[in-house]
């Protein structure tokens, strides 16, 4: 019991040093200023676009990665769920970041499992008792319905199921489904994001960019989402 304790201090101090790393080595490369740039962002407009005609597999492969590495460092993915739009599109991005936040989230959830179960239980379980009844009785659906309410911090969101002991495959799809919605919408803003940068030599007015249907519509399909999330959140918690 010891050694698997000791085990488990060593896994979690080597985890904060890759995250360490990988945010040292991030921004050593780009600055705040540079990232925040608009000349920035429409040369990489131009360079992803270039990148997807010479290289599209090899760039999917990439990002894929990338997304599953960053969700297991930094636990969230509104940023990559626009880059996904930004660089792949609409439809493409949304099958791209939902498979690749799931199986970041899934790795993420297997972590948390290992490694905080006991802690999460001990402090949350005892608040959990009436959702853990909820999801003895339709693990999938609940979950499901879980995933799609949000609502929590990205890490949360993906680690708090341990209280619930939800099975690796409902994770997995419940993760995939339930968060297609919301991430539908990010991708679609992202996309937007980059037909208005692409069209734009110099940096678009907040009216421009708001009064454009690729972000007024995403945005109006996100109020409905929240409406929703609602209305499910007094249903699922009451």
């Amino acid at each position: 019991m010891e050694n698997i304790k000791k085990f488990k201090i060593y896994l979690g101090i080597l985890y904060v040093l890759l995250i360490s790393t990988f945010l040292y080595f991030f921004f050593s490369k780009f600055t705040l200023q540079e990232l925040s740039s608009y000349e920035f962002i429409k040369n990489n407009v131009d360079y992803f676009s270039n990148l997807k005609d010479k290289n599209y597999y090899t760039l999917l492969l990439t990002f894929f990665l990338f997304v599953v590495f960053w969700v297991l460092l930094l636990g969230f993915g509104s940023p990559v769920a626009l880059a996904s739009g930004f660089i792949f599109g609409k439809w493409i991005g949304t099958i791209l970041i939902a498979i690749s936040l799931s199986v970041g989230s899934l790795l993420l959830y297997l972590i948390a499992n290992f490694f905080f179960r006991d802690l999460v239980q001990q402090k949350l379980g005892n608040r959990m008792v009436f959702l853990k009844d909820l999801f003895k009785k339709n693990e999938f659906l609940y979950f499901l319905i879980y995933r799609f309410i949000g609502g929590l911090p990205f890490f949360i969101h993906n680690t708090l199921p341990v209280i619930f002991n939800v099975k690796i495959v409902n994770y997995f799809f419940g993760t995939l489904l339930g968060m297609i919605p919301q991430l539908f919408i990010m991708v679609s803003i992202g996309s937007g994001l980059e037909k208005i940068i692409k069209t734009n030599n110099s940096p678009p007015s907040f009216f421009e960019i708001i009064a454009s249907k690729d972000i007024y519509l995403p945005l109006i399909a996100f109020i409905a989402i929240v409406v929703i999330s609602i209305f499910l959140k007094k249903k699922f918690y009451k």
